[in-house]
Parts: C-alpha cells; sequence; structure tokens
C-alpha cells in the first residue's frame, strides 16, 4: 500500500512540473503574440491608419477605454481616437515600451508600459495600462487606461 501511494506521488509530481513547464511555454507564446498585436498597432499608427490601429481592440460595445473621460464601445472609441487624431501631423509617430505583461486569468493578460509620441510641436508621453483577452483565438485589448 506505502508503494503505491509513493509511486502515485511522484506521478502526480510529475504531472504538475509539466503542467507548470507547458503553462511558461503558454505564456512565453501569449507574451510574443501580445508584443506582436502592439506591434502592429505601432506601425499602423505610425502610417497615421487609425482603422488597422483599432484592429488591436475587441470589436465590442463592451471594450472600455479611459484616457481624460471614459469613453464605451468599439465605434465610439474609433470616433474618439479619429476626432483627437485627425491627420498624421496630429498622431505624430508612435512607440511603446513595455514593463510588465502578468497573467491573470488562463485567457488574460495585463499590460503595463508607457507611450512617446514624437510630433513636430510637442512630444506628449504617458503610462497605460491594457488587459488582452483571447477572443475567437486572436489577443485583443477589451479595456484600455492611459494617461
Amino acid at each position: 500500500m506505502i508503494k503505491k501511494t509513493v509511486v502515485i506521488a511522484f506521478i502526480l509530481a510529475g504531472c504538475a512540473n509539466n503542467k507548470q513547464s507547458y503553462s511558461e511555454v503558454d505564456k512565453t507564446s501569449d507574451d510574443l503574440a501580445i508584443k506582436a498585436a502592439l506591434n502592429e498597432q505601432v506601425k499602423a499608427w505610425n502610417k497615421a491608419d487609425i482603422d488597422e490601429f483599432m484592429k488591436g481592440y475587441w470589436k465590442s460595445d463592451s471594450i472600455l477605454f479611459i484616457g481624460n473621460k471614459i469613453t464605451s464601445g468599439w465605434d465610439s472609441t474609433l470616433i474618439r481616437y479619429k476626432k483627437s487624431y485627425p491627420d498624421s501631423s496630429a498622431m505624430g509617430k508612435l512607440r511603446f515600451e513595455i514593463l510588465k505583461i502578468d497573467q491573470v486569468a488562463p485567457d488574460a493578460y495585463l499590460v503595463t508600459g508607457k507611450y512617446f509620441l514624437s510630433r513636430k510641436n510637442d512630444n506628449p508621453s504617458g503610462i497605460f495600462t491594457l488587459l488582452f483577452c483571447k477572443k475567437n483565438g486572436q489577443w485583443v485589448i477589451v479595456y484600455d487606461h492611459t494617461s
């Protein structure tokens, strides 16, 4: 009886280690996919293509964008961006610095970082927190707090 218990304990310990390693592999691939999504947003922004930039957001009425005011929904967020950044000179060139990517659930990550805009007359910058969730196999932003 004791031998069976010891063998089962070793098997379970081996499964736990494999599961942990698998999670780390998943986390790494998720991190890379999220960083790739952010890189695509930067490319779109720097081409002054807000419609393409918005592909990084979940196309849903449930998304939330918090900046100097709270905006709910994908369509409202798109309108807000187009009003705030009407042309390429207002948009400038964007750069992100990712500080942390924390897994908060199997299909959700919290991304903390800094943004930097380079424009002709100024260089605004700030911080952001993004909640990425996997929707239909794609990592998208469902919550954005940028200040």
